[in-house]
């Protein structure tokens, strides 16, 4: 019996794995940061023997909250994800599962891949309504490069898409190629529409260098990018600095940042109601998006989410408040479970990467309620 995890996004620590039905695994930290949840790894063994894997010290994860009712996922081919049966006594995970093959992988959820972004990037460059642009490097010397679709004109909307700040947060690239395909098909009218009266700069992962090193929530440097909107640095966050450096250069519209939550099992969006600039214009916006979004598909609601921020009170270091704010725009942090969509629910796959690629092509409707009021 062998694991192992030093692949792209590869994250665990073996303590002890010698018995099927004792394992022992640590997940490890964020490289200088106390951050710790996502976890990925391959398991050799031999098939059809029962194995108890215990994920141990989650106590003091980042979220501890995320691992009730939390089922993991497994691959056999690292294409399909399927979800494995967990325990959580408030401290330790065990995965009580049978492999039918030899070789598996586990995971907090599905893996998208550096190599997939490559091949998305490069797809999307394919079609006569996109180009990839290079904005900069990160601290590892990867590359930060967005896609622009459609062609700017004079009175195009700006609408700017950014996806994995929280590098472990892997649905919101999911949502994010679900998106591109639909923006992408030439015969799809909604599409078209939109490219007629907007251009969309899209980053599908905004933190490279974290999600290639298996981290939740940081960067090379264990900074979480989504506080550092108000003042990004080239040293510590050039990811932040660069992308807010090409937002001054074309302006902003509409801002759309999308995350992953650990604990709730919904798919929300978080507004700006808490920046010193909110007035009516923004909450008729925020409030068509929500209604458009709601009656594109019953995948999203608006009961559950965040505690709204008293007037005045908002995090300008995060992304949609800063945005939201510095350019007077509608702004949301569009969020996704880890788990699965409780109103919903699948049992074999959970909130899965099918579910997140809808939900991408979806959002492109609450868009077009809105594409003629945003200013």
């Amino acid at each position: 019996m062998r694991i192992s995890s030093n692949f792209d996004s590869g994250n665990i620590q073996v303590i002890r794995a010698e018995d099927p039905l004792n394992i022992q695994l640590s997940i490890r930290k964020d490289n200088q940061s106390d951050f710790y949840q996502w976890f990925h790894f391959k398991l050799e063994t031999q098939s059809f023997v029962s194995h108890q894997i215990k994920i141990i010290d989650l106590d003091k994860s980042a979220y501890p909250g995320g691992w009730q009712n939390y089922q993991a996922v497994a691959s056999y081919d690292r294409q399909d994800w399927f979800r494995v049966d967990c325990e959580f006594d408030g401290e330790n995970l065990t995965i009580a599962h049978t492999p039918e093959f030899e070789n598996i992988y586990y995971a907090y959820f599905a893996p998208f891949s550096y190599e997939r972004h490559l091949d998305l990037m490069s797809w999307a460059q394919k079609s006569i309504e996109c180009r990839q642009e290079f904005l900069g490097e990160t601290l590892d010397g990867r590359d930060l490069s967005m896609l622009v679709v459609g062609q700017p004109e004079e009175g195009k909307k700006a609408i700017w898409i950014t996806a994995r700040q929280h590098p472990g947060e892997t649905m919101a690239e999911w949502l994010v190629e679900g998106l591109l395909e639909r923006l992408l098909d030439e015969d799809d009218g909604l599409a078209r529409l939109l490219i007629d009266n907007a251009v969309f700069y899209v980053v599908p992962n905004m933190n490279p260098d974290g999600a290639a090193r298996g981290h939740l929530r940081t960067n090379a440097k264990g900074i979480n990018l989504n506080r550092e909107w108000q003042t990004p640095s080239l040293e510590k966050s050039p990811e932040v600095f660069l992308v807010k450096q090409k937002m001054l250069e074309t302006g902003v519209d509409m801002f759309l940042d999308v995350h992953g939550d650990e604990a709730l099992p919904y798919n929300f969006v978080a507004g700006c109601e808490g920046n010193p600039n909110y007035n009516e214009r923004l909450n008729n916006l925020e409030n068509t998006f929500k209604s458009a979004f709601a009656v594109a598909t019953p995948e999203f609601q608006d009961e559950h989410g965040y505690d709204k921020d008293e007037p005045g009170k908002g995090n300008l270091t995060v992304a949609a408040n800063a945005i939201g704010h510095e350019f007077d725009c509608l702004s949301y942090t569009l969020e996704m479970p880890f788990k699965d969509n409780i109103n919903l629910p699948d049992p074999v796959y959970g909130w899965s990467p099918a579910r997140c690629k809808q939900l991408g092509e979806d959002v492109l409707i609450a868009m077009r309620a809105v594409i003629d009021i945003l200013r």
